[in-house]
Formats: structure tokens, C-alpha cells, sequence
């Protein structure tokens, strides 16, 4: 199902529903867009994905929430941060979510009933390179037209830790406004300070911290050295291996 402007079809349709009695869709909550159309055609698809102001949602239920997810709360594009599940003793079950605003910077808790069908923002992967940080944000380089875009530290969170200066990322974007990066599962940085191994101990009892060159510090083997290459996992931040 897409919408865009006063004009929507679901994806069985060959055309366009035009709902010229409702003005300025793009501007409504999804809901009051949902009900609208629910009027005029008896029906709405769970799952349907929606075109609204130049960036794409999809409904989903609060249920089938994630971490990482970005979904659509009014006029805010929210991550969600953590997500616990309760059902209490009596009432009905809930989804608690703390979540980060990612055009404000603020975070927010919210409580998602079982049953409430939520709005998750769909993005667009564009290659990018990474070029470099300042007080402004974290500047990116589209590698097709060479047009360029930031993002504040507030809004890229944990995943400044792995990137490199020149490095090729996988920027997320919501209609033209950029949201956040999609990590690889591994990558590889190179290790800028760490203690000496003591002599004596074997690789397998001894771990140490060590400095990496984004200023990510992590637990590694006695064996590693300053100068070495290790692989990273970007969801736990552990050491995998030395490259």
C-alpha cells in the first residue's frame, strides 16, 4: 500500500484511491490516515508499507518491535533503544520501550499495548564514505554524486566506535534525511596501545585492554601487540580475532 500527497493504492491495486476530502495527509498521524482509508475501502493490510512525506513506514505490531528498530511516533523518528516484554498478573500484556529522538537528541520511555500496531520507519541503504568528525557531527561523502551529509554523535550513538576515516559504510536514510549507519557484523581496527604480556602467563589465562584506533577499548589475548589488526564484533564490541 503506498501513499503520497492525497493518493494511495494497496499493492493489489493497478491505480491510485485519491482521497480528496482529506487535506494534507502527509501531515496526519498514521492512524487518522489509517481510518480514512479503513472508511472508503472496509479494510487495512497489517504489514502494508506507505510513502508520507517523502519517507516510507511500514505497520507493524508493537509485539514484533526490535532493538535498533527506527519507528514513527507523530512528527518523531524515535531508535528504540531497549524493549522488555511484560505481561502482568492481571491486564493485559505490554511492550516497554526506551527510545532515543533522533532529530532532538532527547530519550523517552513509552509503553506499547500487546495489541498496538506501530509505525517502523523503512530505510534506504546508500554507500557512503566516511571523511571525518567535528563539532558539527560526523561527515559522510555519497561515493555516486559526491554530495555530502552529517550526523550528530547523539544520533549515531555506539556505532562511532567503528568507523575509519575513508572507509566505505552503509548510511541509512529516511526519504532524504540521514538516520543513522548499518554496521557490519565484524570489522577490522588496528590496536594503538595495550600493556606488555607478561612473561610467564599463557595466552589462554591472560587478557588485557587495549586501545584501538577509534578509541574503542576492548578485552584481547596476551599475544596481541601494539600496531596488530584485530577483528571486532560491532554488536558486542568483542574481540574475534588477530587479522
Amino acid at each position: 500500500m503506498l501513499l503520497d500527497g492525497v493518493g494511495w493504492c494497496r499493492p493489489q491495486d493497478t491505480g491510485t484511491l485519491f482521497l480528496p476530502a482529506y487535506d494534507n495527509l502527509a501531515a496526519r498521524p498514521m492512524s487518522e490516515v489509517l481510518t480514512a482509508y479503513a472508511t472508503i475501502s472496509g479494510s487495512v493490510s497489517r504489514g502494508a508499507r506507505y510513502t508520507i512525506g517523502g519517507g516510507s513506514v511500514s505497520s507493524i505490531q508493537a509485539t514484533r518491535l526490535r532493538k535498533g528498530m527506527l519507528i514513527k511516533l507523530g512528527d518523531d523518528l524515535l531508535r528504540l533503544l531497549e524493549l522488555t516484554h511484560l505481561t502482568p498478573g492481571k491486564g493485559r500484556a505490554f511492550v516497554q520501550a526506551r527510545m532515543l529522538n533522533i532529530r532532538s537528541g532527547a530519550s523517552a520511555d513509552h509503553k506499547f499495548r500487546s495489541e498496538d500496531t506501530v509505525e517502523r520507519a523503512v530505510l534506504d541503504d546508500r554507500e557512503m564514505q566516511y571523511l571525518y568528525e567535528d563539532g558539527g557531527g560526523y561527515h559522510f561523502m555519497d561515493t555516486e554524486n559526491f554530495e555530502q551529509t552529517h550526523m550528530s554523535g547523539d544520533v549515531l550513538g555506539k556505532t562511532t566506535r567503528y568507523l575509519i576515516p575513508n572507509g566505505l559504510i552503509r548510511v541509512q536514510f529516511y526519504g532524504e534525511e540521514p538516520v543513522g549507519i548499518d554496521l557490519p557484523q565484524t570489522v577490522e581496527l588496528k590496536v594503538e596501545d595495550t600493556p606488555p604480556s607478561i612473561k610467564g602467563a599463557t595466552a589462554s589465562a591472560q587478557i588485557k585492554p587495549a586501545k584501538l584506533e577509534t578509541g574503542l577499548v576492548v578485552q584481547v589475548p596476551a599475544f596481541i601487540n601494539i600496531g596488530d589488526t584485530i577483528r571486532v564484533n560491532t554488536e558486542t564490541g568483542d574481540y574475534q580475532s588477530r587479522v
